[in-house]
């Protein structure tokens, strides 16, 4: 329900994360695993599908949420993209994503697909 012009109710809950509008938030995952460096223990990571109607496309990426131990939020940032080219085309839209027990991600693709991978191993 939307409250433009009228005060919300008392004990209305407003989000603590606001995602991208269209780009189709559809699978997220907590991050339990030890494999990312410690930014990334306990937060949240998020399939942007894309989106379908809008005249500058948008998503077509994964997006990381900080979530502190006391329940706070960080901000939202990118953490994987290339799926959507510069011109607006989709190379593929990730759908879902889920940590393994190493601690890396995989990442469904209904566009191209595929599943991803995605490991880290350290620094350069």
């Amino acid at each position: 329900m939307e409250y433009k012009d009228q005060q919300p109710p008392k004990d209305v809950v407003f989000p603590l994360v606001e995602y991208a509008p269209h780009a189709a938030d559809l699978g997220m995952s907590f991050y339990t695993g030890k494999m990312f460096p410690a930014k990334y223990q306990g937060g949240v990571f998020a399939a942007e599908h894309g989106s379908w109607n809008r005249t500058k496309p948008i998503g077509a990426r994964i997006v990381y949420t900080p979530v502190k131990s006391d329940g706070t939020v960080g901000e939202t940032e990118i953490f994987a993209e290339g799926w959507l080219t510069p011109h607006g085309e989709y190379m593929g839209r990730p759908v879902d994503v889920q940590p393994l027990q190493d601690g890396s991600l995989l990442v469904s693709d209904d566009f191209a697909g595929a599943i991803y991978r995605i490991s880290y191993s350290g620094a350069k």
